[in-house]
């Protein structure tokens, strides 16, 4: 029973990731259209086609590999006389089309989120209402401290503050918060910790107020933790760059499917509810990771494209399509090879 629904967690993980590609690729595909930009092909899938069929001036294709897809657009990557090139539309719409994708996975994030959190019946709030015996951090806060944020991260979400408690540099920490309508920064504040799996984990000692869960509860949850996931991801970029986490951090797609069979399996332990639910939260984090990461100024993703239209629109004038292309050649071989070097870290650390 438990195999049967393994398989089945796999098909459905395997359809979610699909679906992440299909929004994105949609986004690209329909502000296409309402543009009036001819598309030549809409393809789902990678490698040799296994079914197709023409409907107008598009091609519509489901490939063989279910790893990505493709909206391919006349005059993307190169001039064209047609007038409906990509190339020939206005700037500000070229932007838009751009950028569509990216905004498709962030609201599919949010749908998902809604999906994800229907089921929970009290969410945490901001305000603390009890700390544990012998709490460390008792000594600094109090009952009805309201935190605003931790050591400088802003609070929105519980999500915020295991991301906070997470990434912290040791156990003491600094927070901001409202008490008696008044907003106080300490330092300091300390906490107790475990140790788990080598490593030494905060643990937190205090409990906050609940908020029950109802329809309007849900949507401005669902809301606050999806910009939550945004800025967690941005943070976690951010922490690359800087140094705060290493290289074997990251994970591509090995490693993704990795995490996705343990979530599963975990959840699975409980209820195939339970797994399904687990399965959801983490495509929602990798679609709004799709989204932010797309959006990053480098070349080959539409970030790097943006960034070659707003030079355009502040010059007036469009960088040679051959010295664009060039950039992005040069990038999407760079991006390949650095997902690559992912790949067999993955392996590494899957086998290790």
């Amino acid at each position: 029973m438990i195999f049967i629904e393994g398989v089945f967690l796999v098909i459905i993980g395997v359809l979610l990731f699909e679906l992440i590609v299909f929004v994105h690729e949609f986004g690209h595909f329909i502000t296409a259209k309402k543009s009036g930009v001819k598309v030549n092909e809409f393809a789902l899938g990678m490698g040799p086609k296994i079914v197709k069929f023409q409907k107008g001036e598009t091609l519509y294709s489901l490939r063989l590999f279910p790893i990505g897809g493709f909206c391919t657009m006349e005059g993307e990557d190169s001039d064209s006389t047609d007038e409906r090139a990509f190339g020939n539309k206005p700037v500000w719409k070229r932007m838009i089309i751009v950028v569509a994708g990216a905004v498709m996975n962030l609201l599919l994030g949010l749908v998902l989120m809604m999906i994800t959190l229907a089921p929970v019946k009290v969410f945490a709030s901001n305000k603390i209402v009890n700390f544990m015996d012998n709490a460390p951090s008792s000594q600094i806060l109090q009952k009805g401290d309201e935190i605003q944020a931790i050591n400088g991260y802003r609070f929105l979400t519980s999500m915020d503050l295991n991301f906070a408690l997470a990434t912290a540099k040791s156990n003491e920490m600094s927070f901001d918060v409202k008490r008696d309508g008044k907003y106080l920064h300490f330092d300091n504040v300390k906490f107790g910790t475990v140790e788990r799996d080598g490593k030494e984990i905060i643990q937190l000692d205090f409990q906050v107020q609940g908020i029950k869960n109802n329809f309007g509860v849900l949507v401005s949850q669902s809301f606050l933790s999806t910009v939550s996931t945004v800025r967690m991801v941005w943070a976690s970029l951010a922490g690359l760059v800087t140094g705060q986490f290493g290289f074997n951090e990251v994970a591509g797609p090995i490693g993704m499917t990795s995490a996705i069979s343990q979530a599963a399996s975990e959840g699975l332990k409980s209820s195939f509810g339970d797994a399904l639910n687990n399965l959801i939260y983490i495509m929602t984090i990798i679609t709004v990771n799709l989204g932010i990461v797309n959006l990053l100024p480098l070349p080959a993703l539409d970030g790097g494209r943006l960034v070659f239209l707003i030079i355009e629109a502040i010059r007036r004038k469009p960088i040679k399509p051959e010295h664009e292309g060039l950039i992005h050649g040069i990038g999407m071989v760079a991006l390949l090879i650095f997902m690559v070097i992912i790949s067999v870290n993955d392996v590494i650390r899957l086998f290790s």
